[in-house]
């Protein structure tokens, strides 16, 4: 009997009890905007701040409205002009090239390996053109980070890292956002603890961390804030700092504090999803697997392959075949985006020069959701259905044609 999978690939476990009883008190007494307390009372967007501070090992910590404004207040903060190029990678999604255009500022492309992380020796030939790198560590693939900083600091780079997909990952040991100048993170509901949308922002860096208060939406409320710098930092960025409101509310900072104080454990279980997924799928013949470095310690909430070299028809077919046993992966080798998908050539307000090297990884690559609705039963199931119609293509011999 043919094996069918009939799990959901967006459906999220629910909020934990905790975070829905801190709602419901947020909601009874009406005080959803962060600066809206009582006197003595602390907001949870405040303490939500402090708590994830604390977490990362970071000195200062703003909650914002969205991952993607995070990425953007990060470029502001750091001095990013109209006409400025930042650089970026050519795999990730479009929040990412978005938010530097959306400053004004162009993205400069820079290609991927064959381990979805972005080329370290494509990098240091582009690294003259920019004084900032918005780093991202699409589907929670991380670089060998020493020598991305390493060369990033001697060239006078800034680096921001996008973590939307690498919260509670870890570089040789260090939480990932912990080696750039900033860390960006989404708390979208298909990330790794879910407010539906949010996002949050950290850094040592005083001046930086008053800059994106301001830009926030402070209106020179800095004073309730329990991961800032003192008074007379901001003093100093308050009267040349624009407001571009986009601050986290006291609901969603209510729902997200039990969650991150379950990362860990959540981290693990993702990992075990990953990892169930990864055995099955060994050795199959046409698939070429991720090899992830020994330093990284990532979060396994999707997985993804190559089918490198294969005709987009093959591909298709194999995607094709999955979906009608139950399996939905995305691909993103097609001409036009899709499934929340895309390149760095379809984002066509940011002008890009070919990469043959990249398009031809692009092109292969596979990717599919673990969401912890699944259990490892399911996971298993899901290897063996998606090895086997790789397999049943590969053996007609459609792959190459």
């Amino acid at each position: 009997m043919t094996e069918i999978f009939t799990g959901s690939f967006t459906q999220q476990e629910p909020i934990p009890q905790d975070g829905i009883d801190a709602a419901m008190a947020v909601l009874q007494h009406g005080r959803l905007h962060r600066y809206n307390v009582v006197e003595g009372e602390l907001s949870e967007t405040a303490l939500l701040e402090q708590e994830f501070a604390a977490q990362m090992g970071a000195k200062y910590c703003l909650a914002v409205a969205s991952g993607g404004y995070a990425l953007a207040t990060a470029l502001r903060a750091v001095g990013v002009k109209p006409g400025d190029a930042v650089l970026t990678n050519a795999f990730t999604l479009a929040p990412v090239p978005g938010a530097i255009a959306s400053m004004g500022a162009t993205p400069v492309f820079v290609g991927v390996t064959e381990d979805l992380v972005i080329d370290l020796d494509d990098l240091e030939t582009k690294l003259p053109q920019s004084k900032v790198l918005m780093l991202s560590h699409m589907r929670g693939h991380l670089c060998d980070m020493d020598r991305l900083i390493a060369m990033c600091d001697a060239a006078g780079v800034k680096v921001i890292e996008d973590c939307a997909h690498t919260m509670g990952a870890m570089w040789n040991g260090v939480p990932s956002g912990r080696q750039g100048i900033i860390g960006c993170y989404s708390t979208q509901t298909y990330k790794h603890v879910n407010s539906g949308e949010g996002g949050l922002f950290i850094t040592d860096d005083e001046e930086i961390a008053a800059r994106a208060t301001i830009l926030s939406g402070s209106y020179m409320l800095y004073e309730r804030h329990l991961a800032a710098p003192g008074p007379e930092v901001f003093e100093r960025v308050k009267y040349v700092t624009p407001n571009v409101s986009g601050r986290m509310d006291n609901l969603r900072a209510a729902i997200l504090r039990p969650q991150l104080r379950d990362l860990e454990a959540q981290a693990i279980r993702w990992n075990q999803r990953y990892d169930t997924v990864e055995a099955g799928l060994h050795d199959t013949p046409g698939l070429t697997q991720i090899t992830r470095p020994d330093k990284a310690r990532p979060v396994g909430s999707s997985i993804q392959f190559l089918l490198l070299d294969w005709s987009a028809k093959a591909v298709q077919e194999v995607i094709s075949r999955c979906a009608a046993r139950g399996v939905e992966l995305k691909w993103f080798g097609g001409a036009e985006p899709a499934g929340f998908t895309s390149r760095y050539d379809s984002w066509r307000y940011a002008a890009s020069t070919a990469m043959p090297k990249s398009d031809r990884i692009l092109a292969g690559i596979v990717d599919m959701r673990l969401p912890l609705t699944f259990n490892l039963e399911d996971c298993a199931l899901i290897a063996r259905i998606i090895r086997a119609e790789v397999g049943a293509v590969w053996q007609s011999g459609a792959a190459c044609d």
